[in-house]
């Protein structure tokens, strides 16, 4: 009897093993603020993420004769450079060859140096240019950069708003400092007076010296090259100084947050360029708005529909390249094209998207709503 029992264990360790060997683990990497001011974005992105791997395992793809399964390890980067390049070098010394993020560029520029020299493919958010321009193969930019969102920004300002003199303000991150000069530049191409530039930072919390300085210049308006959590007192300060100018800016104070510490002092006055289409208009974009809520209990925030894209394009070209090497995946990521959610992800010969169309948000009730994209 104990001899069959036996048996019968070995055998079911060997059905176990088999199994096993019949999969292969593939781990996703998340670069991202999971602490600090930033971290609502952080989070959303990784639930972005996390939302991909699970439906890639609860409907598993074969490569190679093996079902892939999926691991997502996910990373606090806490916005910050230094920070950034150590969690890439944990991620590609525990393995990890497939990254989303980091978010921020500032974080994307050093971090992707580590990636490169590890073999690992990188999806990021970071739109600064000099990101793509460092020359890294397998680094993608998978939305729009600083040149389409602050100069779609500006564009907007001149054709659609009628302003003439505008102001800029930046929080000399790298993507602050590269939104806030891209904007400036498209102005001055569209006709409209940059009356001053000021400058603050990423833990500033009192903007009443600019914007008093800006107030009596007469501005239209202030472009803020920064994220929310600054965004947002900077509103309320310049409705507390009577600054009846609108509040522009790009994707990173295109969300919630924005409402939430800006209160009533953010509403149709504040507006803001993201990279993308309108999602409610996007053909899978209301299924992914439902599956996301149902799944994390709130509606997604900027980015979480381009992580769960990012995750998306590396399975579908795993199955392209019959392979989960980097090498080989990021040679079918360059020469093919993924229709995503948030767009069609198609790369240039430095891994910028040939077409990333920019949305166009105000305030209503403290969230983002779209306007128009182009």
């Amino acid at each position: 009897m104990q001899l069959n029992k036996l048996i019968g264990a070995a055998a079911l360790m060997g059905m176990a093993a088999a199994a096993c060997a019949q999969e292969t683990v593939v781990r996703i990497g998340h670069s991202g603020p999971l602490s600090g001011s930033q971290s609502f974005a952080g989070k959303d992105n990784e639930n972005g993420a996390r939302l991909a791997v699970e439906e890639l395992n609860a409907k598993p793809i074969t490569v190679g004769g093996k079902k892939l399964k999926f691991e997502l390890v996910s990373e606090d980067d806490q916005g910050d450079p230094k920070s950034g390049v150590s969690v890439a070098q944990k991620l590609v010394d525990g393995g990890v060859k497939f990254i989303v993020g980091p978010y921020n560029s500032g974080v994307a520029i050093p971090a992707s140096r580590v990636y490169s020299e590890a073999g690992a493919v990188v999806a990021t958010v970071g739109s600064n240019p000099k990101i793509t321009e460092q020359g890294y193969k397998n680094l993608y930019r998978i939305n729009a950069s600083d040149t389409q969102l602050g100069g779609k920004m500006a564009l907007y300002a001149a054709k659609e708003l009628k302003l003439k003199n505008v102001a800029v303000v930046d929080d000399r991150t790298a993507f602050g400092q590269g939104v806030a000069e891209e904007f400036k530049k498209q102005a001055r191409v569209s006709g409209l007076t940059v009356a001053g530039h000021e400058f603050t930072n990423d833990k500033a919390s009192d903007f009443t010296p600019i914007l008093t300085n800006l107030k009596a210049k007469k501005v239209d308006a202030i472009f803020f090259g920064g994220y929310a959590p600054q965004g947002g007192p900077m509103a309320r300060q310049m409705k507390q100084l009577g600054l009846n100018a609108k509040l522009l800016g790009g994707d990173t104070i295109c969300a919630p947050e924005m409402g939430k510490l800006g209160g009533d002092a953010v509403g149709e006055n504040v507006l803001c360029a993201q990279g993308g289409a309108i999602l409610d208009k996007a053909a899978s974009g209301a299924d992914f708005k439902a599956k996301y809520k149902k799944r994390f209990g709130q509606d997604p925030d900027v980015y979480a529909a381009s992580f769960y894209d990012g995750v998306m394009l590396y399975a579908d070209a795993m199955k392209k390249a019959g392979s989960v090497e980097p090498a080989k995946v990021g040679a079918e990521v360059a020469k093919n094209s993924y229709k995503g959610v948030a767009g069609t992800y198609a790369f240039d010969e430095k891994g910028n998207m040939q077409q990333s169309p920019v949305t166009i948000f105000t305030f209503k009730n403290g969230q983002p709503v779209p306007l128009t994209s182009y």
